[in-house]
């Protein structure tokens, strides 16, 4: 069986956002970038599947500028098998990425489509449900254990009330949370050999998608920086302040 992992080019994780002068989006000059941690979960979920037995190849896909090629390196460093890119210059919205992937599963073929629950930039949460409604397969989101039994796979979803257990009919989709593990380090002798795997480069117009995008941000603003808190000397001036102040009263 083939597995299909979607990864994301983002600012990293470890980078204080800023905010451009005019409002029009965050400052992306000489900023680290790196893949989406969601997605590095989709990609090591991926990776065990297939040294368990379970499958076959670990094809990785990502949408973005020709800088993303970096970020596919990396998956195929962690062992993924080969990867595509659909280099797409500007702001991709989730259902163009999501049309664009269906059309990559309908030329791969996957009997699973493992990707992060959202990614850390735009926290849309939007492409694994459009992907699964386009398709028209099972969709089991926020996966904290996935297991593979024959022609379904299991997926425990982490909810408000607790974990609920799903039962999918290959092909499926699965995003990935927090907890479904501990994604590996790409070794230096992994690095190496990453550089000599396939990476396939095509375009949005290969799939005949049109990736213009629907939305227009209007603005953009850093939060409001947190105010020092007090003490209070009773109770009675603590609901006082959340009724007068705080308004949650």
């Amino acid at each position: 069986m083939k597995i299909l992992v979607p990864v994301k080019r983002v600012v990293d994780y470890n980078v204080k956002i800023r905010v451009k002068a005019d409002g029009t989006g965050v400052d992306l000059a000489n900023v680290k970038m790196s893949m989406n941690p969601f997605d590095e979960i989709a990609v090591e979920e991926a990776l065990r599947l297939k040294e368990a037995g379970k499958a076959t190849e670990v094809v990785v896909v990502s949408i973005g500028p020709a800088q993303a090629q970096e970020t596919i390196r990396t998956a195929l460093a962690m062992g993924a098998d080969r990867g595509i890119l659909v280099q797409v210059d500007g702001i991709v919205e989730p259902l163009a990425v999501a049309k664009i992937l269906k059309a990559v599963a309908a030329e791969e073929a996957p009997g699973l489509v493992i990707l992060g629950k959202q990614a850390i930039d735009d926290d849309c949460n939007q492409t694994g449900q459009m992907l699964a409604a386009l398709t028209g397969w099972g969709q089991g989101t926020f996966a904290s254990k996935v297991e593979l039994d024959g022609e379904a796979v299991n997926v425990t979803r982490e909810v408000d009330g607790g974990l609920q257990t799903v039962r999918l009919t290959l092909p499926a989709i699965v995003t990935t949370d927090l907890r479904l593990n501990e994604p590996r380090y790409a070794s230096l002798p992994n690095i190496m050999k990453a550089k000599k795997k396939p990476l396939e480069t095509k375009s949005a117009a290969d799939y005949g998608v049109d990736t213009a995008p629907r939305l227009k941000v209007v603005k953009t603003a850093e939060p409001k920086g947190r105010v020092a808190g007090v003490r209070v000397a009773s109770a009675t001036d603590l609901v006082m302040k959340l009724k007068t102040e705080a308004g949650v009263l």
